[in-house]
């Protein structure tokens, strides 16, 4: 059991102001119906593999109940975990619904799609609980985004009625060791945001000790001298210190607008989820959390002060009948239907909360046809360009990243519009990527458009968890979610390359489900695709390659504020006939310039995004040319060109008269060395070399 703070005598007579504040019956009720179903779950139905991955929420269902009852204002913001279900039934969700998740049948949070503990609820007029994800931390960061929001919509939007919201993170004890954690902690503190960071501690992350995750296994005690947060902790298991200090923080960082840490002991009265068997815990542990159990302080503290015996014994009857009622609904339920297994994947149907859309925002006028104006601009310059306008034109977008502010950006891509626009909206962050995606998160989550900077493609990597999480969001809530946002991200070699500036790999995020992926390789392109990307309903990420930010062929007049580029839309930028050569980002140049010095009537794609990519136009051409060589700066292995060439193999097979080809890196990091780098990156030579050899097959 983990360290506790001195306990309230629950067998004191007399009344404190919250005991006559809370709804205590509603509380014993709503605890009887999370220990049944609890039991129904871990006695029959696993045993019968009808719930096939169960997590018990017993010794933490009291404390998160009285935390529910707190939460009332329509824009607070909740991120739960996988054992926030006594949380999510005080907030409403039926017993039906709660049943059907872990059942995996149709509606639920996920309709079967997720674990059925990891939930979500759009705010409906009250409280949104913000989708969970099943990595252990990962709720911390979009709840501090959901805050940061907050302050916004209430001080730069001037809506009042965010005047009292909050953000609230649940997390266990071994959350607290988490990259999650420690990001959004200094994000609610070095910005002063109205978050409330509940953590219960049961003492174990699954079999480890909390002693291992923190000095002392007591986070509380770790953290009073973090500047900036105040805190206060207690025994979880205790009804009257857990409702008094409970309702203490929430109100203390509704007044503040100041972040919070409330640590509550809890006993954890199962294991950490359905299989396991706790043979690590000793039979003395054992006992002693079971002398905690929430329950029955409950019961010592209610019986008779509040309700005589009979009625606490008749509450938990009727609260098992109307869970054995609910779990019969929900098996009733049909199972999930396979037909609609890859529906909302993307946007389609609007999705209930998130982004835009559902706020009704209407974007200005865009056209797919460009009007130049003035002189060539670098890609740099247009993409600064393009921020400007989109930022004049929608208060809701937000730019934010490492040195984005005065610096103005380590490119340079977004010089002088903090000047602009102000500090509330184009911001520094803190050095963490995690915090910059998951940030990004709850904010969309909260109505804005997050436009977030990684500086280079590598630095993406420790924010790889949330990139993902945010792709697969709409997904997994059916529809009920969405993230929308955009994510510029530099890459590629420039001058010279190295491991950790250089990386393209964009690969990776083509395959990360619920992306679109931008690789814009001219001014022009940069525009508009960009603006589709900010005035669209899904994520993107916009892949700015470093060597041809300045570069002299890739500059191009700029085409007009209403410059739209749709995703998925190859283009053509020499047409030939006897060689298709498929290409993209900084490759594009170096393919013209093989294609011109070739002697070949060589016809060149530029695919301008990857997710979605233009099967259509690939086929085309190929199926014209009957040869096909697909040139990226990614590593050759899995790179994006072999998924471009099973296509064509796949379905353009009886077209071709040679086999496809592809040139690409070899399968190492890209060097340092500019002699290294040169032989390393396809270079024109080759290109033709290529294109040549294909054509006299």
């Amino acid at each position: 059991m983990p360290a506790r703070a001195a306990a309230v005598s629950h067998s004191s007579p007399e009344h404190t102001a919250s005991d006559l504040q809370t709804d205590w019956r509603r509380v014993a009720s709503l605890l009887h119906a999370s220990r049944a179903l609890d039991d129904i779950e871990e006695t029959r139905l696993v045993p019968e593999r009808k719930v096939l991955y169960q997590f018990s929420a017993r010794g933490h269902d009291l404390a998160q109940i009285l935390l529910a009852l707190q939460l009332t204002d329509s824009h607070d913001g909740v991120s739960g975990y996988y054992r926030s279900r006594p949380l999510m039934l005080a907030l409403g969700v039926s017993l039906e619904e709660a049943a059907a998740g872990p059942l995996a049948r149709s509606g639920g949070f996920s309709g079967g799609r997720d674990i059925g503990v990891v939930f979500n609820l759009p705010g409906r007029g009250g409280p949104t609980v913000l989708p969970a994800c099943g990595g252990v931390g990962t709720q911390y960061t979009p709840a501090a985004g959901w805050a940061q929001a907050i302050r916004y919509r209430r001080e730069a939007l001037g809506d009042e009625s965010y005047a009292r919201s909050i953000a609230v993170v649940l997390g266990g004890d071994a959350s607290t060791a988490t990259n999650g954690f420690w990001s959004a902690l200094n994000i609610a503190t070095t910005l002063s945001l109205p978050m409330l960071f509940y953590i219960e501690d049961n003492g174990y992350g699954i079999s480890v000790p909390s002693r291992l995750q923190t000095p002392g296994g007591n986070i509380a005690a770790n953290l009073r001298s973090f500047a900036g947060l105040a805190i206060l902790e207690g025994d979880g298991s205790e009804p009257r210190a857990a409702d008094e200090l409970t309702r203490r923080a929430v109100a203390q960082v509704r007044a503040t607008r100041a972040p919070l840490l409330l640590r509550l002991t809890v006993p954890r009265l199962s294991g950490h989820s359905g299989q396991d068997t706790q043979a690590y815990k000793s039979a003395e542990t054992l006992s002693e959390e079971r002398a905690h159990d929430p329950l029955r302080r409950l019961e010592s503290f209610l019986v008779p002060r509040v309700m005589p015996a009979h009625e606490w014994t008749q509450l938990a009857g009727e609260a098992r009948r109307a869970v054995e009622l609910a779990v019969e609904s929900a098996l009733a339920r049909p199972p999930p239907d396979p037909r609609e297994l890859t529906t909302h994947v993307f946007s389609g149907q609007p999705q209930e909360q998130g982004g835009l859309v559902p706020e009704g925002h209407v974007f200005a006028a865009s056209s797919t046809a460009p009007r130049p104006l003035g002189a060539r601009i670098n890609m740099l310059t247009a993409i600064r360009r393009t921020l400007d306008v989109e930022l004049a034109l929608n208060p809701r977008m937000l730019v934010f990243g490492e040195d984005v502010g005065p610096k103005g950006g380590v490119h340079g891509a977004t010089l002088g519009l903090q000047d602009k626009y102000g500090a509330a909206r184009v911001f520094d962050t803190s050095l963490s990527e995690e915090g910059i995606i998951g940030r990004a998160v709850g904010m969309a989550l909260a109505g804005l458009l997050p436009v977030a900077e990684i500086q280079f493609r590598k630095y993406a990597d420790p924010a790889a968890e949330q990139l993902n999480d945010c792709g697969t969001l709409r997904w997994r809530t059916r529809n009920r979610f969405a993230a929308p946002m955009v994510v510029r991200m530099p890459g590629g070699f420039f001058k010279c390359g190295d491991p950790w500036h250089s990386q393209t790999n964009e690969v990776a995020w083509v395959h990360g489900v619920g992306w679109h992926v931008a690789v814009p390789s001219n001014a022009e392109d940069a525009v508009g695709l960009l603006r589709a990307a900010l005035r669209g309903n899904d994520p993107v990420i916009f892949f700015e390659h470093r060597a041809m930010l300045d570069g002299a062929w890739a500059r191009r007049p700029y085409p007009g504020d209403e410059f739209v580029v749709p995703l998925g839309q190859a283009r053509t930028v020499r047409a030939g006939g006897e060689v298709s050569v498929v290409t993209w980002g900084a490759m594009v140049e170096r393919c013209l310039q093989a294609a011109n010095d070739s002697h070949v009537d060589a016809e060149v794609l530029d695919l301008r995004t990857l997710s979605p990519w233009d099967k259509r136009a690939v086929r085309s051409s190929v199926e014209k040319t009957r040869r096909c060589l697909i040139v990226h700066e990614d590593n050759l292995t899995a790179g994006f060109g072999a998924e471009i060439a099973a296509t064509l193999a796949q379905e353009s097979f009886f077209s071709l008269d040679a086999p496809i080809e592809r040139l690409a890196m070899p399968d190492i990091p890209s060097p340092h060395s500019p002699v290294l780098l040169e032989a390393a990156v396809p270079s024109v030579a080759q290109i033709i070399q290529a294109i040549q050899r294909l054509a006299s097959v």
